[in-house]
């Protein structure tokens, strides 16, 4: 892929029906370079299968497995009798305390069977259970050595909250509505192209504060439904012990965090989404968990390692938390029957896994540097019993849930993550490309325009497994978490506080950040992937970073919220790249790039900084050059015919100088030219791009729609 002209072709070989091994070696006839380690793929699928043959026999199979959260922590009867059974195999003995007993810590004692799991029940009173809905409850346990009482907020609560003036120390809520939550609309479709935005309920307000679920719901969803978003991904939803954690210090499971309201508000939430055709992903954090004693899973029972290794294997070292032991019967019903949970109680319609490449190796990635070499995902530093978790988890939704989508955060490149179990692979919908935007920052750091390098762009936007499907992404939380900042920022700086409003001057700084912007979206979008992902508030380039209140910052709340007034004014130049996004989702929509086979690239220049690629039909081309425009430019097309302009991020409409006119007509030369059977001219102006469409595929009203931005 070092020529000048350059295709992307499928190296995808196809296996005749029959002829994939059922040892777990099939991926091999995918990616022939994981010949030299059948042994590996053949150890983590036996692995796999003697789980699910295991759970077959002794648990009913993994439909019943992961129903869980229907046996353990609190259950009512339909007569009102409430059953509470936890897995604590180190105490002595078990009481089930809280508001309903006065806080008793020995009137209802509970029993233990072989396999050290407690159980009370608790018989309705007047017809009504014993417990009182959202009254406080805790498990006082009697521990060895010293026979002290550890006292702990339940491992499989569905309801815990937080009164930071009293105590940081989390209380957990016996949830039991008199009126359960009647979802209205059914999951929309699997989108074929996901355009994904990233979203976190918290931050999602201009005003320094919490926003709620129903904020949410009211003030954002249709703000993402307008863009032309078919898919949310919420982060920081899972109980985290730490708001500034951004959702990575996990204490409570099954809780829906209680900062942004009641269960309820976020059961509406996704049900809306979904009266919208959005579908819904949760983050969900199986790679660590708080270290929390208190209100969270750490020596729950008093013992290093009920759900954790034991001793330095249970603990991040960077993360400061505590790791799965994902090799025990009872860690894997709980990480199991977590993710049935949400997909049931809440109908999420599947998860982002956060912090995969973890999970991945014993180092956890910690000072490693993944070359890409196949060594470094096979041998000791493989945590097999995480690989096979990820197997079984996906296998489990994917059967389930068969519109249930799954994407992988790992940056070590692991082969066959997004291959189904059969094949030996791991069984993710997607992996994030998060290679992509770590270019982006990296070059804006150290490099001048015109060094950017036209040929490793194209490299690292199609640098991807074929056969595995890859999100990819401009930027995410990640780049705008403080320390960082937004693509925008890093283009314009200080001067997005004094120039960005359109009665101030265009100046040059102003002018390069929001054409790059715009092309950096373009560009990624149309090449970098399967689908595509945005972070709230960067489709018009939010100014700041994100910093939420913390010691370090004075506790404030001024850099963790959304600043969505911005682009709602019409004096700012904001809503020019908002409406650019808009422009470009509602494109994707029609033509379907991201479930279109990758691109060809016919042109990478380097001197002239121009990149042409084809990608569903279309005709893309982008003149990155910061000075140069180039007129009468040829440019090689497959498909003959007459071609128009369908998006142009030099048009007025986004803020550009609107330089190329919108109604120009392109005609294709029967000439062989950069490997494609015809070309047509074109004028590109410096540092703008252009995608041509067939002229029959245009809607009539075409250019009322590029005006209103979709």
């Amino acid at each position: 892929m070092d020529g000048l002209n350059e295709a992307a072709p499928d190296t995808v070989q196809k296996a005749a029906p029959g002829q994939a091994p059922s040892d777990g070696t099939g991926v091999v006839l995918l990616d022939p370079y994981l010949e030299p380690f059948k042994g590996a793929l053949q150890s983590r699928f036996a692995k796999a299968q003697k789980w699910i043959d295991d759970i077959n026999t002794h648990e009913g199979g993994l439909e019943k497995f992961s129903r869980g959260y229907e046996r353990f922590g609190f259950t009512v009867a339909a007569d009102g009798t409430i059953t509470y059974r936890e897995w604590a195999p180190n105490a002595m003995r078990a009481y089930l305390i809280g508001d309903f007993n006065g806080w008793n810590r020995d009137s209802h004692e509970m029993k233990r069977d072989t396999y050290g799991v407690w159980e009370i029940q608790l018989p309705a009173v007047n017809g009504q259970p014993a417990i009182p809905h959202d009254s406080k409850v805790k498990i006082s346990m009697v521990v060895p050595n010293d026979q002290a009482r550890a006292e702990r907020v339940p491992a499989w609560i569905k309801r815990v909250t937080q009164d930071i003036n009293v105590s940081p120390v989390y209380d957990a809520r016996f949830w039991n509505p008199p009126h359960q939550y009647t979802f209205k609309n059914p999951r929309p479709p699997k989108p074929a192209s996901a355009r994904v935005y990233e979203a976190h309920v918290g931050i999602s307000s201009p005003e320094p504060k919490v926003t709620t679920y129903k904020e949410f719901t009211r003030d954002t969803l249709p703000r993402i439904h307008q863009l032309g978003y078919n898919t949310i991904q919420l982060m920081a939803v899972m109980e985290h012990a730490y708001y500034a954690s951004f959702g990575y210090q996990i204490n409570s499971f099954f809780a829906a965090s209680s900062r942004y309201g009641f269960p309820d508000d976020l059961k509406q939430l996704v049900d809306t989404a979904h009266g919208l055709g959005i579908t819904v992903l949760l983050d969900v954090v199986h790679s660590h968990a708080s270290k929390n004693v208190l209100d969270g899973l750490n020596m729950f029972d008093n013992s290093d390692g009920l759900y954790f290794h034991e001793g330095a294997r249970g603990r991040h070292e960077l993360w400061d938390s505590r790791l799965f032991n994902y090799g025990h019967h009872e860690v894997l019903r709980f990480l199991l029957s977590n993710l049935r949970f949400w997909m049931e109680e809440y109908q999420f319609d599947g998860f982002r896994f956060d912090g995969v490449t973890s999970m991945l190796y014993q180092h956890h990635g910690i000072g490693t540097g993944f070359s890409g070499g196949y060594h470094e995902y096979f041998g000791p530093n493989v945590d097999e019993d995480g690989v096979v978790y990820l197997m079984l988890a996906n296998e489990l939704l994917h059967s389930l849930y068969p519109n249930c989508i799954t994407i992988a955060e790992d940056v070590s490149g692991m082969p066959a993550l997004c291959v189904k179990l059969s094949l030996g692979g791991i069984g993710f919908d997607y992996r994030l490309a998060m290679a992509v935007p770590d270019l982006y920052i990296k070059w804006l750091k150290e490099k001048q325009d015109i060094e950017w390098d036209m040929g490793a762009l194209c490299h690292t936007l199609t640098n991807r497994r074929h056969g595995e499907k890859t999100i990819a992404y401009a930027e995410s939380h990640d780049q705008a978490l403080v320390g960082d900042k937004t693509l925008l920022f890093w283009l314009c700086d200080a001067q997005m506080y004094t120039n960005m409003s359109t009665l101030s001057e265009l100046t040059p700084v102003i002018h390069r950040g929001m054409s790059l912007h715009k092309m950096i979206r373009l560009i990624t979008h149309g090449l970098g992937g399967e689908a595509y992902l945005n972070f709230s508030g960067n489709e018009f380039g939010h100014p700041e970073w994100l910093d939420f209140p913390r010691e370090g910052n004075n506790n404030s709340f001024h850099y963790a919220r959304r600043q969505f007034n911005l682009p709602d004014d019409q004096l700012l130049r904001y809503r020019f790249l908002n409406v650019f996004d808009t422009h470009l989702q509602h494109t994707e929509e029609k033509y379907g790039w991201l479930h279109s086979p990758q691109a060809y690239i016919s042109l990478k220049h380097e001197g002239d900084k121009v990149i042409v690629f084809e990608r569903a039909g279309l005709l893309w081309v982008f003149n990155f050059h910061p000075e140069q425009s180039f007129s009468d430019f040829r440019v090689g097309v497959e498909e003959p015919g007459t071609y128009r302009v369908v998006i142009d991020t030099d048009s007025t409409t986004f803020g550009g100088m609107g330089r190329v006119e919108s109604s120009t007509r392109f005609f294709t030369t029967d000439f062989e030219w950069n490997g494609r059977k015809n070309f047509l001219q074109v004028y590109v102006p410096a540092r703008s791009a252009i995608v041509l469409a067939l002229e029959p595929t245009l809607d009539p009203n075409w250019k009322a729609n590029i005006s209103l931005g979709f």
